[in-house]
């Protein structure tokens, strides 16, 4: 069950017309083969309604990974659409330098803090996950400063994490793609073990044995490099990017103990799991995480102006203050921190998500959810299925039996997505891992097409495999 080192890359499988080919003469995309694009040119996507978007050629598709896990709200919310308009109206820019402020940027600050999932002080705005990180590791090393601890300054994240790609947020991050030919990871960035009980537990143990033994690599690190150098650790509730993976039982609440023992802080990166996707506001809440900072974006406007927030507890901004005082200002920040036009735009999606009750009906949509992407795992194909609320992957696997990976890794999962989206259907290979991540919105109808869609094109692509072995 091997797959062919010339497996097709999906880019494109409707084919390209004008407007493709227009876009791959001019326009240079992120996370993208730039030579697949040239040759193939993009799958042009011209409008949306709920969960649902259209190609230039009138081709529909079930949005199933809400764009880049972000559009919780789907394609067409008028609410949101109207706050943008009327702030632009009213005021379309201002900033927070030199200590000015509008009335957006407190009230979204105000409704942060009394969302957080554990009592906080202070909110930094800026404009994406990756400017969130980066803005917190300067934090840390701000505060660092500040204590008279210039040493500690290191800072730990896992492997196959995803904290951004930024210079310290790629840093942060624990995937290859992401370091190699950028010189990354800077020096003082160390990565521990990937919770992935699936792929990592040994034979007999538990998921709680195995939670005990990532603990303890992680205490072991600390100990080697020394707990006056270490600063802080960064973790995603649910690993977005490194193939959602959900930490086994007790996983968070171990880390945590060690973190205390050794005055390390935590900062929670909630950028995919914030606001409901987990079943909980926060996934903090669901996996029982209290950090000292925090960090969120994507679904804090439904994607649709960019906006993140850094929210630190009181700890960190008592350090800090006092240095910004002795140095006369808090030298970071972004011309567009707080702007307004996102701010209420991020305002009217918090009054939706609370009006919607989203917390309840995404613990209800889960059950369909899940359930039908449990069913994958009778499939000859599947090795893991995994999720919590409406975020959810599976794995492919060449031996059900040995965990066996597809060999060569990588290939298989484009060339099923591409059979997807012929379909009607988008997901997201994150090697031989698919990744699920539907809009909040989505109906219970539209889970079965989902489900539905894929299993056609997960069928499609082993009768593929059987027909290259």
């Amino acid at each position: 069950m091997n797959a062919p080192d010339d497996s097709p890359s999906g880019s494109n499988p409707k084919g390209a017309n004008s407007l493709s080919r227009r876009d791959a003469e001019t326009v240079f995309h992120p996370y993208s083969n730039s030579v697949a694009n040239e040759r193939d040119g993009s799958l042009v996507i011209t409008r949306g309604a709920g969960a649902r978007v259209w190609d230039e050629d009138g081709n529909e598709y079930i949005e199933g990974m809400s764009g880049l896990w972000c559009t919780s709200l789907g394609f067409s919310e008028e609410r949101l659409v109207n706050a943008a308009a009327e702030q632009m109206r009213e005021l379309p820019f201002y900033h927070g330098f030199n200590q000015k402020s509008h009335p957006r940027q407190i009230e979204l600050a105000e409704r942060l803090l009394a969302l957080a999932p554990v009592p906080m002080e202070k909110v930094f705005f800026c404009n994406s996950g990756s400017e969130a990180s980066d803005s917190a590791v300067k934090m840390i090393w701000y505060l660092n400063n500040a204590l008279g601890r210039p040493e500690k300054k290191k800072i730990i994240s896992r492997f196959k994490a995803y904290h951004g790609v930024t210079v310290a947020a790629g840093s942060l991050t624990g995937v290859q793609v992401n370091h190699t030919a950028f010189d990354l990871p800077l020096g003082g960035f160390l990565h521990t073990d990937m919770p992935h009980f699936y792929r990592y537990g040994e034979d007999n143990e538990t998921e709680e044995d195995f939670a005990t033994r990532c603990a303890a690599g992680l205490e072991q690190m600390i100990l080697d490099e020394g707990p006056e150098t270490v600063a802080a650790f960064f973790a995603e509730p649910v690993m977005g990017a490194g193939g959602v993976i959900v930490p086994p039982a007790t996983y968070f609440e171990k880390i945590q103990a060690v973190l205390k023992k050794y005055d390390v802080l935590l900062v929670a990166d909630e950028v995919i799991c914030g606001f409901g996707r987990t079943g909980e506001m926060w996934g903090s809440q669901t996996f029982g995480l209290k950090p000292d900072i925090l960090t969120c974006a994507k679904a804090l406007t439904s994607a649709y102006l960019p906006i993140a927030a850094v929210i630190i507890n009181k700890l960190v901004f008592d350090a800090i203050a006092p240095q910004t005082e002795q140095i006369g200002i808090f030298g970071h920040g972004f011309t567009y921190s707080g702007h307004p036009v996102p701010a209420a735009v991020a305002i009217e999606t918090l009054k939706i998500y609370e009006e919607m009750d989203v917390v309840s009906r995404v613990q209800e949509r889960s059950i369909p959810f899940l359930r039908r992407l449990h069913d994958f795992e009778e499939h000859p194909l599947i090795g893991e299925t995994t999720g919590v609320g409406l975020i959810g992957a599976v794995e492919m696997v060449s031996n059900k039996e040995s965990r066996e990976p597809l060999e060569p890794p990588g290939k298989i999962g484009p060339h099923l997505v591409a059979r997807a989206q012929e379909h009607g259907l988008i997901i997201r290979a994150l090697g031989d891992r698919i990744a699920f991540s539907p809009p909040l919105i989505i109906s219970e109808a539209e889970i079965d097409a989902i489900f539905d869609r894929f299993a056609a094109a997960l069928n499609e692509t082993a009768d593929w495999i059987t027909s290259q072995c």
